[in-house]
């Protein structure tokens, strides 16, 4: 343990801390990071996906500084500011036209989708939200109230809350299975007690992410638009952690084919700073002045960042690098993974990759120790990962949408050295004592 992080134990709440190892920064650029102990760390995490374009991208830091050498304000509150309008007339270039209305902006994933639940419910005097079993849609109260990982059991939920399944093609055998297996609950939610009137809105991901990394089969989204669209349910895609050219496309539900009416943006939106949006038809999104805001929603460096976010993907073929990269990744992986008897599985889409891990291949069992000490272990060998999954069991990887092919690489190979120093024995359980993670 470096003395950085022995000094913010002494000095940050832990509250707002979920940790797999002692990870302790002060710096980086590109895909990797710097420790305060002047080690190297690649990073395959990328804060969970917030680092969209790696650290330090020169593109976001001279638009943060020409933002800030000429500050519009602090706020779109009370006034409107040039890079609130212009990150807002780029949205609404970059959706479907269903959702093509209004943007409404904040901070974070969390009070985005807190202030679509909200929003829905009031704008169509519906009082029922579906949403997924295992889906995590952020952490304040409202967002909360509407997810559905077990992680967040103790939080008390939205009072018209319906959690139905996410199809798991892995656990249930194959795609067709999976799909049958989430579709058919969905077909007994009405009933005498619920009626499809009173259920504002779906909310969905289009790849469930901290419930482990669920890729869906192939036309199950087809369905549950379908499903919306003939009992006039609002179709909610939370695009936080998956979007914006995360998945090999420029957002997840590109891959089911379907239209949203409301697409939610966070993390990767802001390359690194503190920013989320909100795109939809104009009746809800101008449902009520007032109704969500906060002083520093529409930030204009924040917004700045943003907008330099979206044109550098588009500048420098990310949504192709992702796509390209994450396809040789996932190869490589799944190739390798014959010889790493802890992998049960390796899944993903683009650079979202799921390696989920298991105590044998025939019972399946979730190997959730092994994966905590896998991620331990590859901290120690110089790799950023952390792990997620309703059983704490999926290695997740969402590095960099610049990342190289050496860089895939040298991450391989880290991850496949952590796999068998751990099936081998050689680390220890004593060194995860102090570290929970999900």
């Amino acid at each position: 343990m470096t003395d950085l992080y022995r000094r913010e134990s002494k000095s940050v709440s832990n509250m707002a801390q979920l940790r797999f190892f002692p990870q302790a920064v002060v710096g980086g650029k590109g895909s990797y990071l710097r420790g305060d102990d002047g080690r190297q760390l690649l990073d395959f995490s990328a804060s969970w996906g917030a680092a969209s374009l790696g650290h330090a991208h020169p593109s976001v830091r001279e638009a943060i500084t020409r933002a800030f050498s000429d500050q519009a304000g602090a706020s779109y509150l009370s006034s409107a500011n040039e890079p609130s309008v212009l990150l807002a007339e780029k949205l609404l270039s970059l959706v479907p036209p269903r959702s093509r209305g209004r943007v409404w902006l904040g901070h974070s994933g969390s009070d985005a989708n807190e202030t679509v639940a909200r929003m829905v419910v009031a704008a169509t005097g519906r009082r029922r939200i579906l949403a997924f079993k295992g889906a995590y849609h952020g952490g304040t109260s409202g967002s909360m109230a509407v997810s559905g990982h077990p992680a967040l059991k103790g939080v008390e939920k939205f009072g018209g809350l319906i959690l139905v399944p996410y199809p798991n093609s892995y656990a249930a055998g194959d795609p067709t299975a999976a799909s049958a297996a989430a579709l058919s609950p969905l077909e007994e939610v009405f009933s005498a007690d619920v009626r499809p009137e009173e259920v504002a809105a779906f909310f969905i991901e289009p790849i469930q992410g901290d419930g482990g990394l669920l890729v869906p089969p192939v036309g199950f989204f087809a369905e549950i638009e379908r499903f919306c669209r003939q009992h006039g349910i609002l179709l909610v895609c939370d695009e936080v952690k998956f979007g914006l050219a995360r998945t090999g496309l420029l957002h997840a539900f590109e891959h089911s084919g379907i239209e949203p009416d409301i697409v939610v943006f966070g993390k990767g939106l802001g390359g690194g700073l503190p920013i989320s949006a909100v795109v939809g038809p104009e009746p809800i999104m101008n449902h009520s002045p007032t109704f969500s805001y906060q002083t520093l929603h529409g930030n204009p460096i924040c917004a700045s960042a943003a907008l330099a976010v979206l044109e550098t993907i588009e500048k420098d073929g990310l949504v192709r690098n992702s796509a390209d990269i994450g396809s040789y990744m996932l190869a490589s992986l799944s190739k390798r993974s014959r010889d790493w008897d802890l992998v049960g599985d390796v899944r993903g889409k683009g650079l979202a990759i799921g390696i989920e891990l298991v105590g044998d291949r025939v019972s399946r069992a979730p190997a959730k120790i092994q994966t905590a000490l896998t991620v331990y272990r590859a901290f120690q060998l110089g790799l950023v990962m952390y792990y997620v999954g309703s059983n704490s069991n999926v290695l997740e990887l969402t590095p960099p949408l610049i990342l190289s092919t050496s860089e895939a690489d040298e991450g391989i190979s880290i991850i496949g050295q952590a796999l068998q120093d751990v099936a081998a024995g050689k680390v220890s359980p004593d060194l995860i004592s102090s570290f929970a993670g999900w």
